[in-house]
């Protein structure tokens, strides 16, 4: 069931650890959609928030500071109608993880910016850019926000 604007009434978010992608874009949706729908993103494994996610996230005004990171087994596949991946390995977990759900699943790649070097402007620069296409994607594929834009 579709909320009425036309978004999934529930969406969850993977990536490969739940500490950069995931709740980057965990945090976006409910910025952008937490009025309306259940946003929640859990990893293939669990690892704490990165650093970089926070700093390119303050700068937005939303903070990821209590982020707790969980794995698909933490939890219920049958509570979400959407799962969006963004990793590889996100993915192919996410489609063993609904069989037997009403659950869909969409792979959004999306570049690692942890996997970037060098010094740390340089390296925030691929978080801010990470943090930037997920928005993009984000009002792309389910419109314009019904709470306040980041």
């Amino acid at each position: 069931m579709q909320a009425p604007n036309g978004l999934p009434t529930s969406l969850l978010f993977a990536c490969s650890e739940n500490s950069v992608r995931s709740p980057m874009a965990e945090a976006l949706a409910k910025r952008l959609y937490g009025q309306t729908i259940y946003v929640e993103s859990v990893g293939v494994r669990a690892r704490d928030v990165d650093g970089f996610v926070i700093a390119a996230l303050d700068e937005l005004g939303i903070d990821v500071h209590r982020h707790h990171a969980q794995t698909f087994g933490e939890v219920d596949p049958a509570s979400f109608e959407l799962i969006v991946t963004l990793s590889p390995e996100a993915h192919h977990r996410a489609l063993e993880f609904i069989r037997g759900t009403a659950a869909e699943v969409e792979y959004w790649p999306l570049p690692d910016p942890s996997a970037v070097e060098g010094p740390r402007e340089v390296q925030l620069e691929a978080f801010r850019q990470a943090r930037d296409m997920i928005l993009a994607r984000l009002k792309t594929r389910f419109g314009s926000p019904s709470g306040p834009s980041p």
